[in-house]
């Protein structure tokens, strides 16, 4: 599923998700995390709020910790 999809199906008031890059996906974004990328390019948004919640289903599909997802994005892994 791409961002774009899961973002504007749960959160369709949130005017920001029509700006998500429609290509990103999950995988993706988890690739971008591994590979120290800009995360907020990737997403096409640079909204902290956008992005937590992105990495909130990434942590659950993922079913890791959201922590270490955060981690990932700080630097701290």
């Amino acid at each position: 599923m791409t961002l774009k999809k899961f973002y504007l199906r749960n959160y369709p008031t949130d005017e920001l998700g029509a700006e998500i890059n429609r290509e990103s996906t999950f995988d993706g974004l988890i690739k971008t995390l591994l590979k120290k990328d800009d995360v907020y390019e990737y997403i096409g948004v640079q909204d902290s709020l956008v992005r937590e919640r992105l990495f909130k289903r990434l942590s659950l599909d993922r079913d890791v910790f959201f922590d270490l997802i955060y981690d990932l994005w700080t630097g701290k892994i």
